[in-house]
């Protein structure tokens, strides 16, 4: 983000600063007053994704949420963070797995998505007038074997997170909308948590299975 980064409220400053040399985790802890997803058609597509840790393909209100920043080195010897999103939802609670990486050139930000990474998209960060941070993800591909191929918009989705600093509540808010440029929304949360930051250790468990070497 370059400058841009000390626009942001200082509490969404220290919860991004969160890596190998400020050795700090980050878990946040709270509610997504809503958890939502589009229409019908869209309940097969969530579900199959669920199967690797990628989106929700359960609705709720007042949902119990976890999202644990751990910074650790992947296999590849780059430094990666993860976003762990642990939705407390009925029947059994739900994971959004997601870890990112800075690019070689590190010019960009790359967000591995799910327990195989087999999706990948660029992330473009920009502070708000307000100090809160705007998220929104470009490119997608899908990455296999031998397999790196552009996700057609036809069938991709574009999420766009937005987080701030609630200085009175004393609490994070944030809001996730994904979607999808022909078929409209897909799935989204919003809600609202508080942070506590912790000496970095492994955590296996919020590893992913497989690491891809791309960037």
């Amino acid at each position: 983000m370059g400058p841009d980064f000390d626009r942001l409220h200082p509490q969404l400053r220290r919860r991004f600063s969160v890596g190998l040399a400020s050795g700090e985790a980050c878990t946040g802890r709270g509610v997504m007053d809503r958890v939502w997803h589009g229409r019908a058609f869209v309940k097969p597509f969530l579900a199959l994704g669920a199967t690797r840790n990628i989106l929700v393909p359960r609705a709720g209100r007042r949902v119990p949420f976890v999202i644990e920043n751990v910074p650790y080195t992947d296999r590849h010897g780059r430094e990666t963070v993860t976003f762990v999103r642990t939705f407390d939802l009925p029947g059994r609670p739900r994971r959004f797995d997601a870890q990112m990486v800075l690019s070689p050139k590190g010019d960009r930000i790359l967000d591995y998505l799910g327990t195989h990474q087999h999706l990948a998209s660029d992330l473009h960060l920009r502070a708000e007038p307000d100090g809160s941070l705007l998220i929104r993800s470009g490119e997608h591909r899908f990455r296999e074997g031998p397999v790196d191929v552009r996700v057609p918009e036809l069938i991709g989705a574009t999420a766009e997170v937005r987080e701030s600093y609630d200085d009175t509540a004393a609490r994070f808010r944030i809001s996730v909308r994904v979607v999808n440029r022909r078929f409209g929304p897909l799935f989204g949360y919003e809600g609202s948590f508080t942070a506590a930051y912790t000496p970095v250790r492994p955590r296996p468990d919020l590893r992913p299975v497989r690491e891809e070497r791309r960037a």
